[in-house]
């Protein structure tokens, strides 16, 4: 079988889902997995699309997997068929090659690339993966045809074949409430990759704080914590130069600080992925800094108290201006401020109250010892676009015009551009809105995407299009809506998020997950196996 990771090497090599399922697939009896990177035409090295191992052209494969993480990448999808001499329709491939599809989008929303792919597979990889593949490999090796395939796999645990599954289907979490048993990390250390020779490992899956704009807050749940003696014997087994922490929660993993001091005694330089700033201890920052930490992420996502109540954020802004302050204290050389703006009822007066905020954080770093220097602490802040997503509570919400987005974001250059030293970076509202467009969508998006695929790229589909985007994009749904992705069960009930929906609106905080577990909170209805 083929393994198919759109984006290219840099891209697919510094990606941690997919190695997982390499891995699983790889060591498993009777399966030989070789891996494709398509580049954005499709393509390998500017020719059709071949594997990694063997040259093969992929179209010799009779089952092609896909990893999608991101919305954007469904392109290479029809792109890559097509440049591979595959009928990109699964109506149009009445024999194999077998379309399998899977990574997040396939428990997120995977209808708009449904007619593309034969079967989605829906949720994490465990034994009932590897039941699934291997029920493929002895049918394909009993000379069975594509429609016999099809009617064989339909009804097992994690499996969406559109058309014939009954729906919803149920996302597969391996390992169930509890520590995270199957932490992701790189099968691959490569210097080509986008994080440089560094092998990437999974602190912890899922998030517990429910801020309601987060997707992986909630198809992720519960949120598990990796057990550090794993950790410890994955890093051993790879014996990386370095190691990149990866998680949605770092610093709530109570190890954290006794893991890193061990990768230091195992002469193993790390990063980490940004962190909360109620995390952010002295003892913590301090012992980052000794080891050559220069640069810290944070994440204050709205603009004003009443936005961060909106998204049940639940940061206390004196723990972000503290967070600032041991950054300053300490010669943090770079501090990253991330952003989200584009809120339903978002109003000047929320970004007034930033502009108040963002003198205090200037305030602080020259007061400090270390913001004194010479080279005082550089700020950037990272401003995205609210792209709201299916299975959260802001599924019922419009995103706003890309008019509406352009000029919030210009709003925020000048607020930011009379201080020295802080610099404002922004997406593009467009490809914000593109991503929300293709994120929000049904099955009719298969003709976007495939206008896209044969006439050089999303703008151009855009006016060739005939479909409705206002539809999906700029209003918002009535409580009853049925919407396309759920033909998926992420396992959170509707009710739970049209409740955190109305609490939004009200700008009411709403507690997160339970640290008593599922079992004895139900407050979502997380069904667990």
């Amino acid at each position: 079988m083929a393994l198919a990771v759109p984006g290219g090497d840099k891209a697919a090599l510094s990606a941690l889902g997919w190695q997982s399922v390499y891995r699983a697939l790889a060591e498993a009896p009777g399966l030989a997995v070789e891996r494709v990177f398509p580049d954005k035409l499709g393509t390998t090295e500017g020719v059709d699309p071949r594997t990694r191992e063997s040259q093969s052209p992929l179209s010799s494969f009779p089952v092609i997997a896909w990893s999608i993480t991101f919305e954007e990448d469904f392109l290479s999808l029809p792109r890559t068929l097509l440049a591979a001499g595959v009928p990109p329709l699964a109506a149009e491939r009445p024999s194999l090659p077998l379309v399998v599809a899977g990574g997040p989008v396939a428990f997120l929303n995977p209808a708009p690339i449904a007619p593309f792919v034969d079967c989605f597979w829906v949720g994490e990889a465990d034994d009932r993966f590897l039941l699934f593949f291997d029920t493929l490999r002895q049918m394909v090796f009993d000379g069975a045809d594509k429609e016999a395939i099809l009617e064989a796999v339909k009804d097992m645990d994690g499996v969406y074949a559109p058309g014939r599954s009954r729906t919803p289907v149920k996302r597969i979490t391996s390992g169930g409430q509890g520590p995270l048993t199957d932490p992701a990390f790189s099968c691959f250390i490569s210097g080509r990759a986008a994080f440089r020779d560094t092998l990437l490992l999974e602190v912890n899956r899922g998030c517990p704080y429910g801020c309601r704009f987060c997707a992986a807050g909630y198809i992720y749940r519960p949120p598990r914590h990796a057990k550090l003696d794993e950790l410890k014997r994955i890093v051993e087994l790879a014996d990386p130069p370095k190691v990149g922490l990866v998680g949605t929660a770092l610093t709530d993993w109570p190890e954290l600080l006794p893991f890193l001091k061990w990768l230091h005694e195992h002469k193993k330089k790390f990063s980490l992925s940004s962190m909360r700033a109620d995390g952010i201890t002295e003892e913590l920052l301090v012992y980052l800094r000794e080891r050559g930490i220069r640069t810290i992420t944070l994440a204050l996502e709205g603009a004003s108290e009443r936005l961060r109540r909106m998204m049940s954020k639940k940061l206390d802004p004196n723990d972000f201006l503290n967070a600032v302050r041991l950054c300053a204290r300490y010669g943090v050389n770079h501090l990253k401020i991330y952003m989200i703006a584009g809120w339903p009822g978002e109003t000047d007066e929320d970004y007034a109250e930033l502009a108040g905020f963002l003198e205090q954080i200037v305030r602080i770093r020259s007061e400090e010892p270390g913001g004194r220097k010479k080279q005082f602490m550089r700020i950037t802040i990272g401003v995205s676009s609210l792209v709201p997503k299916p299975f959260t509570p802001f599924q019922w919400a419009p995103m706003l015009s890309e008019d509406e987005l352009n000029a919030r974001m210009k709003g925020l250059e000048k607020l930011a551009k009379p201080y020295k030293g802080v610099t404002l970076q922004h997406d593009d509202p467009f490809q914000a809105r593109l991503q929300g467009l293709l994120a929000r969508g049904g099955e009719e998006l298969a003709d976007f995407i495939l206008l896209a695929a044969e006439h050089g790229g999303w703008k151009k589909a855009l006016k060739l299009w005939d479909g409705d985007i206002a539809n999906i994009l700029d209003r918002e749904r009535g409580h009853d809506e049925v919407f396309p992705w759920e033909i998926v069960n992420v396992g959170v009930k509707r009710e739970h998020l049209w409740k955190e929906w109305e609490r939004a609106k009200a700008a009411k905080v709403s507690p997160g997950c339970s640290p008593l577990g599922c079992e004895r909170c139900a407050g979502c209805g997380m069904e667990q196996d």
